[in-house]
């Protein structure tokens, strides 16, 4: 999750919202990214979509089989979505996102029984870092 943390500061360097998100497989990490809607002018350049086609192309498969996904703030319901057709094994979280989480704090797109995937969930790692670093650049924002 640090590492993550620090992809997450990276996002900031470019006025995107301080996110960060790896991808874990065999103890390896095969892929890392930081939002970049900002700099792509693209509202779906989340760092999971981000990271997860790096892991994607990393592995030559769509399906991310037995991997692990941290990630600083609970995803959204897009990022959500990816993440159950991509069949992440396991998701670590950092922040909840009580606005636009997709984990269960909104909606439980990675817990819903009607789709054919459903990730293990685990939140809270390190969550006072990373809700300290969103609080921080919304607040230079404002």
């Amino acid at each position: 999750m640090r590492l993550a943390l620090r992809e997450a500061g990276r996002a900031a360097e470019h006025d995107d919202v301080p996110v960060g998100a790896l991808i874990v497989l065999d103890g390896e990490v095969i892929s890392a990214a930081h939002n970049e809607r900002e700099l792509r002018s693209d509202p779906t350049a989340h760092a999971e979509m981000i990271s997860l086609r790096q892991a994607a192309a990393a592995i030559g498969s769509w399906r991310v089989l037995g991997a692990v996904m941290y990630i600083t703030l609970e995803p959204c319901a897009m990022c959500a979505g990816a993440i159950v057709l991509a069949r992440i094994s396991r998701v670590v979280f950092g922040a909840p996102d009580p606005k636009a989480g997709a984990a269960g704090s909104v909606l439980d797109v990675l817990g819903a029984s009607q789709l054919n995937h459903r990730p293990a969930v685990a939140g809270g790692l390190l969550a006072e870092d990373s809700a300290e670093l969103l609080r921080s650049f919304f607040a230079s924002r404002r």
